[in-house]
């Protein structure tokens, strides 16, 4: 009986990934879409889907969109951050007062030279120049910040941006 129970734990376990898959692939997948796709009731479907995002696991639906050609201009940045890690929280602490800014879509501990990697969203470069110089640098524990800007997006989450695969296509083939 326990390697049953174990059995189905997988198998449950499977159709929740796939439904993760395919969600994260096309966030306005029906529920009758994805039962269809996976063989099984809509009913069991919505239960998994209701089950996830109130575990945390399904955290928000997202579009990718293309901000040029919607004609909002934006700026992006990677903000590359080396913080004095605090005593008991490592860089828990300064991750969680850095991720409170709005202007920080997202922040990673990464390896490297740096330990945090901030990406940053704002209307123009001086926007984001005037986030790291008046609200990340001045940090307790800030010790170092670099500051790439973006300056043209191919791909994001796995979508080539519209156009710029059509571009490629044209490029001549040079020997």
């Amino acid at each position: 009986m326990a390697e049953h129970d174990h059995t189905s734990k997988q198998n449950a376990d499977a159709v929740d990934a796939e439904i993760l898959e395919i969600l994260q692939k096309d966030a306005r997948a029906t529920v009758a879409q994805i039962a269809t796709m996976l063989g099984r009731s809509e009913e069991d479907i919505a239960g998994r889907i209701e089950r996830m995002e109130a575990q945390g696991i399904i955290l928000r639906y997202k579009a990718v969109i293309n901000w040029e050609r919607a004609g909002e201009e934006q700026v992006l940045a990677l903000i590359e951050v080396r913080v004095a890690p605090q005593r008991d929280v490592g860089f828990d602490a300064i991750a969680a007062r850095i991720y409170r800014f709005p202007e920080a879509r997202t922040v990673y501990l990464v390896s490297g030279d740096y330990d945090l990697a901030v990406e940053v969203v704002g209307r123009t470069m001086k926007d984001v120049a005037n986030f790291v110089s008046a609200k990340l640098a001045p940090l307790e524990g800030v010790q170092a910040t670099t500051t790439h800007f973006l300056l043209k997006r191919y791909k994001e989450d796995g979508v080539v941006i519209e156009g710029q695969a059509e571009e490629l296509r044209r490029e001549p083939i040079v020997p």
